[in-house]
């Protein structure tokens, strides 16, 4: 039986896979759209179908560069298997599909649905309305038409969620294409949030991250603004959520309610993600940021006052239009100052629609490539100082499912810090599942990991670790071609895995 027959193999139910590029945001979008397609009937396709799924579905982000080539030459690889196969059909949705709207239809004439990111919902409907009349269908809302927290959702890991808090964004950042794609800002209420949170932990979630385009900007939609400290502080108050955090906050809006929420609050973990950008005052002002150098190094000086373990990370673009050698030099400075344990660097990117694309003095690839090469260069370097002062701490993690690519060889296992640090260890003899926790010693510093390299000093089962055996055997048990295998993504990773927020908080 080929491929194509075992994708369709079971009592003929249609099969899915969902194919997810950018942010956080986008990931958790995708959850939704699984949701919705499983609600309407369809299974996971195996693992590892690469298109040979029913339906494919391509969740985009508009705001790197090479967005359009990535998908159009993804789109490309599929037309020959859609062309071989009779009712098969292609929906792309997500930021580019908000952007480009008919254009994909015109330059890739063989997809069947483009929707977009305010209608999500809408997919398992206009799939079966382009398969009855045998066209493409093409819609793209203009404004939320409802939450995407009340749709349908498969999560991707039985023992840590995301949970949306707001969506859109109210920033003008000269850069991002976001705001006009994701629409304003729009915050759910408290009590729907914590409703979610309480279900989640009532199904054995133990860890939890509370997720928007600018996070700590919630309330300004209900008119509070310290509703987000006291949203950090409702979930502290919630029995078996052991960890929360957040991403990705806005220094504009970074408060001391916030700080002393987060050090107060049990369960909020000692991690911090906050966009940086740049280091040059003039380079801010430029990408319409609401900053500058010393009210952000401010706000990394009171974070490790208040939290001294915080591991704060960051995002930074080189390479701005009108960027000198003095501006990326004020970057070099608070890379050094602040003492990141990591930071996402990107390369300008040009989007059109921004007003960055029209400003003159665009940087020359090469310099902007040797910048950022110095950039890395000194972050690696300080990572890897940060993550010596790691070893001898005895640490508790909790267990993570697919985030050690070498486990299987190195007979560890791997899991996240309270800070959010990667953390492989020796496999203990008792069984350790996902979800569960361990108590190790840290003795040997990476880059971008670290080694408990003796034996466990301690295993804490949880209900996390119950619910993601229980999840796991259920899926087992499915027949052949309809089992759905273990999810790539598992427990949100570090903050943020991609360009947090879009790459634009």
């Amino acid at each position: 039986m080929s491929s194509i027959d075992r994708s369709q193999s079971v009592g003929g139910t249609r099969t899915y896979e969902v194919r997810t590029y950018g942010c956080q945001m986008n990931v958790h979008d995708s959850e939704r759209l699984s949701g919705l397609l499983e609600d309407a009937g369809y299974v996971r396709a195996p693992e590892g179908a690469d298109g040979d799924a029913d339906v494919v579905v391509f969740n985009t982000c508009a705001v790197r560069e090479n967005a359009d080539n990535k998908l159009y030459g993804n789109l490309g690889h599929l037309a020959p298997k859609k062309a071989s196969r009779p009712g098969m059909q292609i929906a792309v949705g997500g930021c580019l599909a908000q952007k480009d709207r008919d254009t994909i239809v015109k330059r890739a004439p063989w997809v069947d649905v483009v929707f977009g990111t305010h209608n999500i919902g809408k997919l398992p409907v206009l799939l079966e309305r382009a398969r009855v009349q045998e066209e493409a269908q093409v819609e793209i809302a203009e404004s939320l038409e409802a939450f995407p927290s009340t749709l349908p959702t498969r999560r991707e890991s039985a023992y840590a969620a995301w949970v949306s808090i707001s969506v859109g964004c109210n920033n003008t950042c000269t850069f991002c294409i976001v705001p006009a794609l994701r629409g304003k800002e729009k915050d759910r209420r408290p009590g729907d949030i914590l409703a979610e949170v309480e279900a989640l932990v009532a199904e054995g979630v133990s860890e939890i991250t509370l997720l928007g385009q600018n996070v700590n900007a919630y309330g300004s939609d209900i008119g509070d603004r310290e509703a987000f400290s006291k949203l950090l502080r409702a979930c502290g108050k919630i029995d078996g959520l052991e960890r929360v955090r957040f991403t990705s906050p806005h220094p504009r809006d970074f408060t001391d309610d916030v700080i002393a929420a987060m050090a107060e609050t049990p369960n909020a973990m000692p991690q911090l993600h906050m966009p940086l950008q740049s280091g040059s005052d003039q380079v801010l002002k430029a990408m319409r940021r609401s900053y500058r150098q010393e009210r952000y190094l401010g706000i990394i000086e009171k974070v490790r006052a208040a939290i001294p373990h915080a591991a704060i990370t960051t995002d930074i673009i080189v390479g701005f239009p009108g960027e000198t050698e003095e501006d990326f030099e004020q970057t070099l400075h608070v890379v050094r100052e602040a003492r990141f344990a990591q930071a996402f660097t990107f390369q300008y990117s040009k989007r059109p629609g921004t007003p960055a694309a029209e400003m003159d003095d665009q940087i020359p690839k090469a310099v902007v490539q040797e910048r950022y090469e110095r950039l890395v260069a000194l972050q690696e370097e300080i990572s890897w100082e940060e993550n010596k002062k790691q070893v001898g701490r005895t640490l508790e993690l909790m267990v993570a499912e697919g985030e050690g690519r070498k486990d299987g060889t190195t007979h560890r296992l791997s899991g996240r810090a309270p800070d959010n640090r990667l953390v492989h260890f020796t496999k203990p003899d008792q069984e350790v599942r996902p979800g569960d926790v361990v108590t190790v010693e840290v003795t040997y510093a990476a880059p971008h990991h670290l080694l408990a390299e003796g034996a466990v000093l301690d295993v804490r089962r949880t209900r996390a670790g119950d619910a993601w055996e229980k999840r796991n055997a259920a899926e087992q048990a499915k027949p052949a071609g309809v089992m759905l295998g273990l999810p790539k993504i598992g427990v949100p990773e570090p903050q943020p895995a991609v360009a947090s927020g879009c790459g634009c908080d």
